[in-house]
């Protein structure tokens, strides 16, 4: 795998959407705990630089589809923070009119197609979207996001089997954070990495540290090049740590102290900003412009959640069948 340096406008770009992301799940956190919002959550805290490295390479065109633990992806792709904020609080301005909640999240117009509460669906979907678009003649890729416990079932191997079969323009990308729901890695898979597993359908199997905004850029990169040139899929596994437990409310007993302490000292978020700094790619004046930038997107997304009306009752039986319930 090629090596590839970003420039600092891309570089800068990443750091943007990590604070995006880190902002805004620091908030809907305190939100949950203060009483102002309440539905499941699933903290991607500590993975904000896989999708914001991946998005950076991607256009508006592209495919994303994601699961449950994907907010992350999808604000990092280009849903907007008030209609995610919106639907977050089940309101009927949010991108699902307030019906599907974190675990189904969509925004077409910028390619955000689908995030799914079922296990590893979202592989089986991306190739479906891959197929239209190889069908079409068009150059668009989709992304497929999953976790190291979806390698694990049958919908992960049919997948790249039949991407790898088509040449799909599929990039399947395992955020790797160590734990499906409350199972450490080696308690529940076979291999030493699941990269590895891409050799049994004869597609490239690209094993990174997902933290690391350089090499996960170069991962996607590769990979993104490769799809839209015709020669088919890439097994991605980016290496990551959760910093919450599978959802908020779970306070991560099963993780090892200090194997979390070691992780939360190596936040990809803070050290990614002082690398920044330290080669000179932004000044500290830049950064913190983007942060109040955020902060201020956040704060808009927040008002507007709180301030939207509920979903009327008839929305009960309305996108359930073909035609309007008048």
């Amino acid at each position: 795998m090629n090596t590839y340096q970003p420039d600092s406008e891309t570089l800068v770009d990443i750091y943007r959407k990590m604070t995006l992301i880190k902002q805004s799940d620091d908030r809907v956190i305190g939100a949950m705990k203060a009483g102002r919002m309440r539905m499941p959550y699933y903290s991607a805290r500590g993975q904000e630089c896989i999708p914001a490295a991946i998005s950076v390479l991607l256009t508006d065109e592209d495919y994303l589809v994601t699961i449950y633990r994907g907010v992350h992806d999808m604000l990092a792709k280009g849903l907007p923070a008030k209609l995610l904020w919106a639907e977050l609080a089940g309101k009927a301005t949010g991108s699902c009119k307030g019906k599907g909640g974190p675990m189904h999240l969509t925004y077409p117009s910028k390619g955000c197609m689908v995030t799914t509460g079922i296990v590893g669906s979202s592989m089986p979907i991306a190739c479906g979207l891959g197929l239209a678009s190889q069908l079409r003649g068009e150059k668009r890729v989709t992304i497929a996001n999953f976790g190291d416990g979806a390698s694990n079932i049958g919908a992960f191997h049919e997948s790249l089997n039949l991407a790898a079969v088509w040449k799909l323009p599929v990039i399947f990308v395992c955020q790797n954070n160590q734990y499906a729901e409350h199972t450490s890695y080696s308690k529940g898979t076979s291999v030493a990495k699941i990269s590895d597993r891409a050799v049994s359908y004869c597609i490239p199997g690209l094993h990174v540290d997902g933290n690391d905004p350089i090499a996960m850029y170069s991962a996607a990169k590769t990979a993104i090049e490769r799809a839209r040139s015709g020669e088919g899929p890439t097994l991605i596994e980016a290496m990551t740590f959760r910093f919450n437990g599978h959802l908020i409310g779970d306070m991560g007993e099963y993780i090892p102290k200090a194997e979390y302490a070691a992780a939360v000292a190596a936040d990809p978020y803070p050290k990614y900003r002082s690398w920044l700094l330290e080669t000179k790619q932004a000044s500290e004046a830049d950064l913190d412009a983007i942060d109040l930038a955020i902060r201020a997107e956040i704060d808009e997304a927040e008002a507007f959640a709180m301030s939207s009306p509920p979903p009327d009752a008839i929305e009960v039986k309305r996108d359930v069948y073909a035609y309007e319930i008048a």
